[in-house]
């Protein structure tokens, strides 16, 4: 092998000392990076199996474990190694490890890959340790690592080069380990309670679902412009009329050529659920339940933690009409209005600046955004919302300018959208068409009518209940992230400068 007397003659700049250690390993050992090496156990299962192991004492066994180098003292005689899992410290001394093994510690980099065989014991310090019978390498890296201290400060960095962040920040491997467990525990609670998942298309002839501007893209075979996927509702009604279940719902990635924001994304993702003979307070309480739930899981209670305020998932959450709310914010009692000329001279005169052509709901939906939004902190239902916005969702009975559909708010964000599903296939597509030429109005000249989705409520839906719910915001909430791109393992991004 070598001796630690090699590393003098090494380059003085870190990679080319890197790149001179591997062709050193090459001519020495031959294969650096190995197809086949199994350990025995995780990291994790090690501390759990040997956790009343006393200081200063051996168990004997003899375990095999695997990961990437953190930490070298003593000229590579104690090294922490990191899998998945957690860390297990290694030693390495004349008395217990081979000269062979010993001869390998110059040529360790902090950041390479090693496995490593050897007994089991927890030092008079009480660290877990194994005395290194064998050491193999695995991978030899090319790049140094950040400095374990700081790890990667440069945000813009974190995001591009996700490995790293997550190499040598803790808070942020842990937080996509909550995604994790969030995103599986919002399938198992669905589930649970009786949907069924399916996948519908993420290419789409036609869209709609939602307004959005798409991504446009061409298919070459079929001759034909395609988008992508702004929304899966039109496709998860149609398994409702099919009749292959009464309760579906999609986990499922969408896409909007639309701006990136700390709350926006271009891709993200959402959990989309249609419930037959139900109706938008079912899906209320839905909501409630799998908050809680999670909030639960993740934090073991529904009171927890955003940035410096206090949240609790538990329900009932507050419900509020739309309506009222804002007349609670600015003494604007839209339902008293009668016109849409009425409703923009009301907004103006109590100093908001509304379009000349904005309808009743417009304006009424306007200035919720504009002083009602920002105040909603704690879990709130905000329901009744205007016709003229809403175009899949049933009336009110007795106004008709208001639809039975709920938004769920929670530290001043949209974090649901649901409604009673409209299934009258005439007033569909009569609000559809109405959607169609207010797009074409606004220059969307790629906007078509979906008759594949009409002729399938024409077959008839069952009245139903639907939601949308926007993963990437309830991510946020869970594991206190100032921003979208800190729970999207790899978001949108700018081009790498020159």
């Amino acid at each position: 092998m070598t001796d630690t007397k090699t590393e003098t003659a090494l380059s003085s700049d870190p990679t080319e000392v890197r790149r001179q250690k591997l062709e050193q390993l090459r001519k020495t050992i031959g294969d650096v990076y190995p197809a086949h090496f199994h350990r025995t156990m995780t990291n994790a299962e090690l501390a759990d199996k040997y956790e009343t192991l006393e200081p200063d004492t051996e168990s004997g066994d003899v375990v095999t474990v695997a990961g990437r180098v953190y930490s070298s003292r003593n000229s590579g005689m104690f090294m922490d190694i990191h899998d998945a899992s957690g860390k297990i410290q290694i030693f390495s001394h004349k008395d217990t490890t081979p000269q062979e093994a010993r001869d390998l510690l110059p040529m360790i980099d902090i950041g390479d890959i090693i496995g490593v065989t050897g007994t089991v014991r927890r030092t008079k310090r009480g660290e877990l340790t194994i005395n290194a019978q064998e050491i193999v390498m695995l991978t030899k890296t090319l790049l140094p690592m950040p400095e374990k201290w700081h790890g990667v400060s440069d945000v813009e960095i974190r995001y591009r080069k996700r490995h790293l962040d997550i190499m040598t920040n803790e808070e942020s491997k842990l937080r996509f380990q909550s995604r994790s467990k969030i995103v599986s525990g919002i399938r198992r609670f669905m589930e649970n309670d009786g949907f069924m998942e399916v996948e519908t298309p993420m290419l789409h002839s036609v869209y709609g679902g939602a307004t959005a501007e798409p991504f446009k893209t061409h298919h070459n075979t079929l001759k034909l412009d395609m988008y992508l996927r702004i929304a899966p509702e039109l496709f998860l009604k149609r398994t409702l009329v099919s009749g292959l279940t009464d309760k579906v719902f999609e986990i499922n990635r969408n896409f909007r050529n639309e701006g990136v924001s700390t709350r926006h994304n271009p891709e993200f993702t959402m959990m989309e659920c249609y419930w037959a003979y139900a109706d938008y307070e079912d899906i209320m309480d839905l909501v409630e339940r799998l908050f809680a739930e999670l909030a639960v899981k993740i934090h073991g209670s529904t009171e927890f933690a955003y940035g410096d305020k206090e949240l609790s998932f538990k329900g009932p959450f507050k419900r509020v009409p739309m309506p009222d709310a804002v007349k609670e914010a600015t003494g604007i009692d839209f339902l008293a209005i009668k016109t849409d000329e009425e409703a923009r001279a009301a907004a103006k005169a109590a100093g908001f600046e509304v379009e000349k052509d904005w309808t009743w709901g417009e304006c009424l939906a306007f200035i919720f955004e504009e002083k009602v939004e920002g105040t909603l902190i704690q879990p709130s239902h905000v329901t009744h919302f205007p016709k003229d916005i809403s175009p899949f969702a049933k009336e009110v009975p007795g106004e008709p300018r208001l639809v039975e559909r709920f938004e769920t708010y929670c530290n001043a964000w949209e974090l649901g959208n649901a409604f009673s599903e409209l299934n009258d296939p005439e007033e569909q597509r009569a609000r559809m068409v109405e959607q169609l030429n207010q797009a074409h109005a606004r220059g969307e000249k790629d906007k078509q009518l979906d008759d594949e989705f009409l002729d399938a409520i024409d077959q008839g839906m069952p009245p139903a209940g639907g939601l949308g719910i926007g993963v990437d915001r309830l991510i946020m909430l869970l594991t206190n992230a100032p921003s979208i791109r800190d729970v999207i393992l790899f978001p949108a991004r700018r081009a790498k400068a020159d």
